[in-house]
């Protein structure tokens, strides 16, 4: 079928959706169509811009893992030694 639709052809398809919905509704099925069609485009770039960020995210250095401090050291040790004495 080389070629795709024609003009005859969407003047067929035009007729058949005039006659199953009427003159009145096909402005209302056109705005619920664009209406979805926003839709989708605003949920696409809302994905788009989730993935760039999370590829942003992953771009940069991880977090540097703190040393503790001389205070959580001693209390490191005294526990250690308080569960050792326990044994």
């Amino acid at each position: 079928m080389p070629g795709g639709i024609g003009g005859a052809e969407l003047i067929v398809i035009f007729l058949v959706i005039l006659i199953f919905f009427g003159a009145n509704k096909i402005p209302e099925l056109a705005r619920g169509i664009g209406q979805g069609m926003n839709e989708f485009k605003k949920a696409s770039n809302n994905l788009k811009n989730e993935i760039e960020k999370g590829k942003q995210g992953l771009s940069t250095s991880p977090p540097k893992k703190e040393e503790p401090t001389k205070k959580q050291k001693e209390e490191a040790i005294e526990n250690k030694q308080e569960k050792s004495n326990e044994n």
